[in-house]
């Protein structure tokens, strides 16, 4: 179809001309039915200009004698608008077309189908164009920016109320902290014999503790380093949407990016995590390297194959040939991998003793009972879901996008969205890292990973509610890849978050303990 619409002439109108025959057999008739009933569309691109419709035409009336009828639309008119050697607008429409029904066709029957197009040329003005883009006339989807709008400033002005509240209520409580314990220090004789008086509590006890390095540190470096590959390929995907490098009805370009720039972007997780590895005084970083670039492309690799093993056994055109696993898994062998190896090597080497304002005790100190509302499972419900209040208005329509019909294009509000939410983790898993430390707890190494990372747990109970109530997908194979690239996307946004909530802790707790006066 696509190779005879191509033979249209720029300002040829055509009439009702034959574009092919068809002989459809029961089975694919039922086939074409079904997905009439399921509102089917079809898109062409006419000069970056999107021409869409609904394959067929379905009636169905609730009152007695009950009815439904099914027809597919065999005739399309296309009205293309034109300004000098330019088109301007382009539409389809089958307004005087009956459409042909698929009704009453027996088992052994075949059903014979003429396909005819007609286009219509006329000029109109060239400021038109814009106009049309941005659909002020009407288009195939409903108009919903406006609300958009509103429900982005809704939740942005939530969010710097929220943010707003933390750094100040903490500001202000942590500025006390350090007056009463460095006033306390002042006071307290030279010769007490010991570093504070049995009277301190609170986060300045455990000065001795804080610093002192977490169980599975290997495990923690891989999180870090890959998390970190991930906030710039995240941000360098953004950017280049931004710049205009992907057009709209190219649907594999982001695909194509994001596999290029993951493999680009392995020296960074290696170099993240062999640094910090080192730092904490890691001794296996050969060990930590293998786990850093398996902690992503194992997970992928074993959700993808079931997937795609899915694919292949249902016939879906989905399915990618042997040749392109064999070319995407060169890519990683030849790129990805030695890329981490290098990023690792630098990171080992550049490495220097960790900075800890504080020394740590041999021996570690008692941790108090604590609360309900300071254990994991509650850090990890407050800092998941008050990041995931951000962004649940953009996931939507990245949803939709993705999974629906809906075409994304609003780049700016993504990236404004995305600084937000890398804002309020750092915030969130601030103020909760003060909170366990005021406990006496000084396990905040990966306290601070869980809390805000818990985020991806959210997002992928929220694709479950998608899968749900918003969307009417239905089978084995729609399930098994929305589910799971929907748990890999969850994944991906643990690590981000897990890597931004760390640091952000890591560099507040430097800072507490620097400006705290001690012996």
């Amino acid at each position: 179809m696509a190779e005879s619409l191509y033979e249209i002439r720029f300002r040829e109108n055509v009439e009702k001309r034959v574009l092919c025959h068809m002989q459809l057999s029961s089975a694919q008739v039922e086939q074409l039915r079904q997905a009439i009933e399921e509102l089917y569309y079809f898109e062409f691109v006419v000069d970056d200009l999107p021409i869409r419709g609904f394959v067929g035409y379905m009636e169905e009336s609730g009152f007695l004698p009950h009815s439904h009828k099914i027809g597919l639309w065999t005739h399309l008119d296309f009205h293309l608008e034109f300004h000098g050697d330019r088109i301007i607008f382009a539409n389809v429409s089958v307004r005087d077309v009956k459409p042909h029904s698929l009704d009453g066709l027996r088992p052994d029957e075949f059903l014979g189908l003429t396909h005819t197009y007609s286009v219509r040329w006329s000029e109109t003005s060239v400021e038109r164009r814009s106009d049309r883009r941005r659909g002020d006339d009407g288009g195939f989807f409903p108009r919903t920016l406006e609300i958009h709008w509103l429900s982005i400033i809704n939740s942005m002005v939530l969010v710097f109320l929220l943010v707003g509240f933390v750094a100040v209520i903490l500001m202000r409580v942590l500025r006390n902290d350090l007056a009463r314990y460095n006033l306390d220090e002042e006071t307290t004789s030279a010769g007490s014999g010991d570093d504070f008086d049995q009277s301190d509590n609170g986060w300045k006890i455990i000065h001795t503790d804080v610093f002192r390095f977490p169980p599975y540190r290997g495990l923690l470096c891989a999180v870090l380093g890959v998390g970190a590959q991930f906030l710039a390929l995240g941000t360098g995907i953004i950017v280049m949407a931004l710049l205009g490098m992907f057009n709209v009805h190219r649907h594999g370009a982001i695909n194509s990016a994001a596999i290029l720039l993951y493999a680009l972007t392995c020296c960074i997780s290696g170099y993240v995590s062999s640094h910090f590895y080192r730092q904490i005084g890691g001794e296996r970083w050969v060990w930590n390297i293998i786990l850093t670039t398996s902690l992503f492309s194992v997970p992928f690799f074993l959700t993808w194959s079931v997937v795609n093993s899915v694919h292949w056994a249902n016939g879906s055109t989905q399915a990618l040939p042997a040749t392109t696993i064999l070319l995407l898994l060169t890519v990683w062998l030849l790129v990805g991998f030695p890329l981490t190896v290098i990023g690792g090597i630098f990171g080992k080497n550049n490495a220097s003793p960790f900075d800890a304002p504080c020394r740590t005790k041999n021996i570690a100190r008692e941790i108090p009972p604590q609360p309900w509302y300071k254990s994991t499972l509650v850090h990890m419900t407050v800092g998941g879901f008050l990041p995931f209040s951000a962004i649940s208005v953009e996931l939507y329509y990245i949803f939709a996008t993705v999974w629906g019909r809906e075409q994304y294009t609003l780049y700016g509000i993504l990236f404004f969205v995305f600084a937000i939410l890398l804002s309020v983790g750092a915030c969130i898993s601030i103020a909760l890292t003060y909170f366990q430390l005021s406990g006496e707890d000084y396990r905040w190494w990966w306290r601070s990973v869980l809390s805000v990372g818990s985020t991806g747990l959210f997002i992928f109970l929220y694709s479950v509610f998608y899968y749900a109530r918003r969307s009417n997908m239905s089978g084995t194979v729609q399930t098994v890849e929305f589910f799971g690239y929907s748990l890999l996307t969850g994944y991906v946004f643990f690590l981000m978050l897990g890597t931004i909530s760390f640091f952000s802790s890591l560099k507040f707790i430097r800072y507490i303990y620097v400006n705290l006066k001690m012996d």
